[in-house]
């Protein structure tokens, strides 16, 4: 993620970062005991927006993050809420799992495509 910052001139500053996670769902991803990456997430009265994921580069392209989505669309779900949403860098490789999961792209801007998936049948 932190490349990503640079490519677009935004400064890394881990503590603000810290203090703008601090208050969302932070889950840890497992995998055979092991820490391997974390997700964020928000709620509103309609909507999950995954804030954040990410699975350890080593890590990547074993359904992880596949996992981890279908957990925040079940988290999602039993709140009867009606759809999952995201953004991602526009040069972030993870738009094509998003594509893959059904996310569908809902607007774009110099930095972020921004994706949702409804939830509603």
């Amino acid at each position: 993620m932190q490349s990503y910052y640079h490519h677009y001139g935004v400064d890394w500053d881990a503590r603000q970062i810290e203090a703008m996670t601090r208050d969302l769902v932070n889950l840890d991803i497992l995998a055979d005991g092991q820490v391997v990456g974390v997700m964020r997430l928000s709620f509103d009265e309609t909507s999950c927006m995954v804030r954040d994921l990410q699975v350890d580069p080593r890590q990547q392209n074993k359904g992880i993050g596949a996992q981890a989505l279908s957990e925040a669309k079940r988290l999602a779900q039993a709140q009867n809420l009606q759809r999952l949403q995201l953004r991602v860098f526009t040069i972030s490789p993870a738009a094509r799992l998003y594509q893959r999961f059904g996310f569908t792209l809902s607007h774009r801007d110099e930095r972020f495509d921004y994706m949702e998936l409804s939830l509603t049948v």
